[in-house]
């Protein structure tokens, strides 16, 4: 079965992953968000938005933010999750095969690299970097453990999405890895003057 086939079967049912009722969930959106070291970013692109639980806790802090996603059926989801934030965009792609113009200073990619093959998964990488606006954030967060649908791990993804970026910070347990990257120094002390 192809990516996009799974994809489609799953969204057939609401909320396949249960982000809206899984406490995991619910904590991971919130270590994601508590990890951005910037109060705001001008423009944010969440790869794999799927049902737009978390497109709707970055929106706030996004002047504008896109969402892609695989699944025709997750982008209705997400529609209906983010209404009330008329700055979201949100479109149908198949990453690495489509790309958004321009770069962001914020980039998400959050259960999502795993699905790609190793080809794949580096030119992911690679074009992420490339659309990574200076001093922008790339954030990584995928589940530890395997699974019969991914074909690569998350150690695999974090090291490719990480390449001759500087690391920003790392969060991890026994279920999830959390890492975002930069271009450049994060220091939020030094973004408030403290230091």
């Amino acid at each position: 079965m192809s990516t996009a086939a799974y994809f489609d079967t799953l969204y057939q049912q609401p909320d396949p992953f249960q982000y809206r009722s899984r406490w995991y969930e619910a904590r991971k959106r919130a270590l994601t968000i508590a990890a951005l070291p910037r109060q705001r970013y001008q423009k944010a692109w969440e790869l794999g938005c799927s049902n737009g639980v978390l497109t709707a806790e970055l929106a706030p802090r996004c002047d504008t933010l896109l969402g892609t996603d695989i699944s025709a059926d997750a982008l209705t989801e997400a529609a209906a999750s983010t209404r009330m934030y008329p700055h979201v965009t949100l479109k149908r792609a198949v990453h690495p095969q489509d790309w958004p113009a321009g770069r962001f200073d914020l980039i998400v990619i959050s259960e999502v690299g795993y699905y790609l093959a190793e080809p794949d998964l580096e030119q992911l990488a690679v074009g992420l970097r490339g659309s990574l606006a200076d001093g922008g954030l790339l954030l990584g967060c995928h589940w530890r453990h395997g699974f019969d649908e991914a074909r690569s791990n998350t150690d695999q993804v974090h090291e490719a999405l990480g390449q001759g970026l500087v690391e920003a910070f790392t969060y991890r347990d026994d279920d999830l890895l959390l890492q975002g990257w930069s271009t450049q120094a994060t220091s939020v002390a030094q973004w408030e003057g403290l230091r």
